[in-house]
């Protein structure tokens, strides 16, 4: 089968969005890419968000970012089948805009040189019959898509229904089968990605002690987490906790640094202590941000990091109390106190630092300026806390509304811009309604 992968050229206007609007790799594209050329299966990959096509056993091409190049791009590929994603990049399945703008007008552009159309992604996980219904999309998959990709590119489309972890539409009935999928990422090959599209990834996520001058890249060491706070979306998808192989991420790291690659970013849910992976990467000539709970780190094992060359942390703290951060069901063993000081001693070693906070209305205001004051003046930042969004698909939407429908998504957003009058520094200040910003897109 001739199948296509496609990331849109993303647009957050007005959306309530606080993810990172730079383009980052489409890492579960470029997984389903692998293992489909693995299997026999001839595959477009075009990223309209870092601006790139790769077609199997050719080197990538520039691809201008607009649906009409990605259009043109299908026409001369003729794929069977195209998959498109609702995310930019796993890095954001977990805050993935809420909108379906962007998807929804790349599909309608591409849908008549796009063969049987395929949704991946947090939102049809969740809700995956508003998202055949908006998209009017053939299939959604459920959970990681890797592996179903492969299944049904080795499936007549006749027979699509009799596999697991999708859904489709039966005239005006949602038919699924199965639980969303879990991928076995030891399974998972080392990524190779092509020269082009590295050159083109100028960013360093989340990285601010120097301005860039080589490429950047994300890697992916780990997935899912043991946790289950309730503001995190990942009951349907990046769920339980599983590591790739040291070896497999050695090959792929080390593939990156031959290209080029000076900064790596790992997408980890949360990046654990793990001496042999910080040994590899203190031997190679490349530094690297994570995304953390500081808790589970020693002050011994934080100096280790920082000489292995870990040069950004993301701290997830979320509340500054003890009595927040238990409503938030995050286990923490530790007191605002000794985790306050981790965060400073850290910076010592680490040359920036983050707490995240989220704004769950249970914390102090003036508490929060104080203590964000005190990690500011030994060189740690703690961002304006987030409204804290109620993704279907997380603990917190289901306290607050139940099992989700077809509506979810509405219905959590709608609570969200009444919930809160001002938004985030890292947000839109006046973000508009699904419903406006999905406009006469969705069907």
């Amino acid at each position: 089968m001739k199948l296509a992968l496609v990331n849109p050229p993303w647009s957050f206007y007005r959306s309530v969005y606080f993810g990172c609007r730079e383009p980052h790799l489409p890492l579960e594209l470029g997984y389903a890419k692998a293992l489909l050329e693995r299997a026999g299966h001839e595959v477009l990959l075009a990223d309209g968000q870092l601006g790139f096509t790769w077609r199997t056993r050719e080197e990538a091409s520039p691809l201008p970012s607009s649906n009409g190049a990605i259009r043109h791009a299908l026409e001369a590929f003729h794929p069977d089948a195209t998959a498109i994603t609702t995310a930019p990049s796993y890095l954001f399945w977990r805050c993935a805009p809420p909108e379906l703008r962007v998807p929804i007008s790349t599909l309608a552009e591409i849908r008549s040189v796009a063969g049987r159309t395929i949704v991946v992604g947090p939102h049809g996980s969740s809700t995956p019959g508003a998202v055949l219904r908006k998209l009017d999309a053939d299939i959604v998959v459920l959970g990681e898509c890797e592996e179903v990709l492969v299944e049904l590119a080795e499936t007549a489309p006749n027979r699509w229904a009799d596999l697991a972890s999708i859904a489709w539409r039966d005239g005006r009935a949602v038919l699924r089968n199965g639980a969303p999928a879990s991928v076995d990422v030891k399974a998972l090959p080392p990524l190779r990605w092509p020269a082009e599209a590295l050159r083109r990834h100028f960013h360093h996520h989340h990285r601010f002690d120097v301005v860039p001058t080589d490429p950047g890249a994300e890697l992916e060491a780990s997935r899912g987490c043991p946790y289950r706070c309730t503001f995190c979306a990942k009951e349907n998808y990046r769920d339980a906790f599983r590591k790739r192989p040291l070896e497999t991420v050695r090959e792929e790291l080390d593939a990156m640094i031959s290209r080029g690659v000076r900064y790596v970013y790992f997408i980890d849910e949360i990046f654990l202590p793990d001496r042999r992976l910080l040994e590899i990467l203190a031997e190679r000539d490349v530094r690297f941000g994570v995304q953390m709970r500081i808790d589970n780190w020693t002050p011994a094992l934080l100096e280790f990091l920082g000489r292995a060359g870990c040069v950004s942390i993301e701290a997830g703290m979320e509340s500054i109390t003890e009595r927040g951060r238990a409503l938030l069901e995050k286990r923490c063993k530790l007191t605002t106190e000794e985790l306050t000081e981790l965060l400073i001693f850290a910076k010592a070693h680490v040359p920036f630092v983050q707490a995240n906070l989220l704004d769950a209305t249970t914390d102090d205001p003036k508490s929060v300026a104080a203590w964000r004051e005190r990690l500011a003046v030994h060189g740690v930042w703690a961002n304006e806390p987030v409204p804290l969004f109620p993704y279907p698909g997380s603990p917190e939407y289901t306290l607050r509304f139940g099992d989700c429908d077809d509506d979810a998504w509405e219905r959590a957003h709608e609570h969200y811009l009444a919930q809160f009058g001002t938004f985030s520094d890292i947000q839109e200040s006046a973000p508009a309604a699904l419903s406006e910003l999905e406009g006469s897109h969705a069907q």
